[in-house]
């Protein structure tokens, strides 16, 4: 059963062996796919994709194979001229309105329904692909929960499809990590070293192979000292404000690091917008619970690596003005370099897209003496690194490798 689209996978680099396909069409007999095309899309995947970072190649393939089949309906380009500018609307309340249950596949037929019957732009009302109103077709209206987004922004995000999205989402390596991606990556964060004085405990294999072949093939057990991750790690984490949007790419991360058994030592503090004269202890920044940075540095010597994890956005006095945070002895970035200058094991791991430059705004403006945003100005002393699958691997790599 689909021979075809089994040899396309494999062609396009997935590793889909016999037995997954064997699992496959055993699932399918059971009536795990249901009796839908979108099912049969997820129970694929699940069996038959083994990474999230293949999901993508997954999806050209899946599209390929089964071009055509119970796609949503293409969108005529005038109907996004009529939708371009939305109308008075009849409810904007942002309610999500009940409707009588649908398949997906009932609304995908009512929307090409739709789109044969229209002739002209329509702005409020219920039946027509519009603006404003409670159809389950168009865009500025009423949330409908069965609804199709067409054009538009979406404001309740109460739409169950929005027309012309890609269906299938990338996965591909450029993605946003995961707890597990984390714990993966972490994993290459070693070095190991011998030279300690513990007992030769450890079988030690090719010796005793060796040893005994030596011995006439008498059995000769060889041993060595077990091998020690020589890491020590220092984790300064951005905390509140900005950070808040992130919050489960830091949790994800902080919980792989906390559960790692790799590192000889590590320790975790957390700082709001800048390093200052004090590091918290705990992610609310607590007043009180806290420590002076100094006695950070004079306690945690050189050889820690350090990771920053921040998305280096704040008002630029924060980072540039020693007098913005109590008594501060220096500025915000004279302090970042001062760690940097300390730990050169370092990277910033930074989860924001590539700065948003508030700071240009008028909120964040102080002057207009301030032509750098914060990001630009971190990102041109630091080695940042945009969080993700790929780049986390680089980062953690450049860790190990002397300056």
């Amino acid at each position: 059963m689909f021979l075809d689209f089994f040899y396309l996978l494999r062609e396009k680099g997935l590793d889909v062996t016999p037995t997954d396909w064997l699992t496959l069409t055993e699932a399918l007999d059971k009536g795990l796919a249901g009796n839908s095309f979108t099912g049969f899309y997820r129970l694929c995947r699940a069996v038959l994709v083994k990474s999230e970072s293949l999901y993508d190649k997954f999806d050209q393939a899946f599209l390929e194979h089964f071009k055509g089949i119970a796609e949503m309906p293409e969108i005529p380009p005038e109907f996004y001229q009529w939708l371009a500018n939305p109308r008075g609307s009849e409810s904007m309340d942002g309610q999500k309105h009940q409707s009588p249950y649908r398949t997906a596949e009932q609304i995908e037929q009512m929307l090409r329904e739709r789109i044969g019957e229209q002739t002209c732009q329509h702005n409020g009302g219920t039946y027509w692909v519009g603006t404003g109103g409670s159809s389950n077709f168009g865009n500025s209206g009423a949330g409908q929960e069965d609804g199709i987004r067409v054009g538009g922004q979406g404001h309740y995000h109460a739409a169950m499809r929005v027309a012309g999205e890609r269906r299938f989402r990338d996965f591909s390596e450029d993605q946003v990590l995961g707890l597990r991606q984390y714990q993966m990556a972490f994993r290459r964060l070693r070095q190991f070293s011998g030279e300690t004085n513990a007992a030769k405990t450890e079988l030690d294999l090719d010796a005793t192979i060796q040893a005994t072949s030596d011995n006439a093939g008498k059995l000769k057990i060889e041993y060595k000292r077990p091998r020690q991750n020589t890491v020590k790690l220092l984790l300064l984490i951005d905390s509140g404000g900005s950070m808040d949007e992130y919050m489960a790419v830091v949790t994800a991360l902080f919980q792989a690091v906390r559960k790692s058994n790799h590192f000889q030592d590590l320790k975790i503090y957390y700082f709001h917008n800048c390093i200052h004269d004090r590091l918290y202890t705990d992610s609310t920044c607590t007043p009180g619970k806290w420590v002076e940075s100094e006695s950070v540095l004079h306690q945690l010597d050189g050889n820690y690596k350090m990771i920053i994890l921040g998305d280096a956005e704040m008002a630029p006095y924060e980072l540039l003005n020693y007098r913005y945070y109590g008594q501060n002895r220096m500025c915000g970035l004279d302090w970042f370099q001062l760690f940097q200058k300390h730990y050169p094991h370092n990277v910033w791991l930074n989860p924001s897209t590539g700065g948003r430059s508030l700071w240009h705004d008028d909120y964040w403006s102080v002057g207009s003496h301030y032509d750098l945003s914060t990001y630009d100005i971190l990102n041109d002393k630091f080695d940042m690194y945009l969080l993700t699958v790929a780049n986390l691997e680089k980062a953690l790599k450049k860790l190990l490798v002397s300056r």
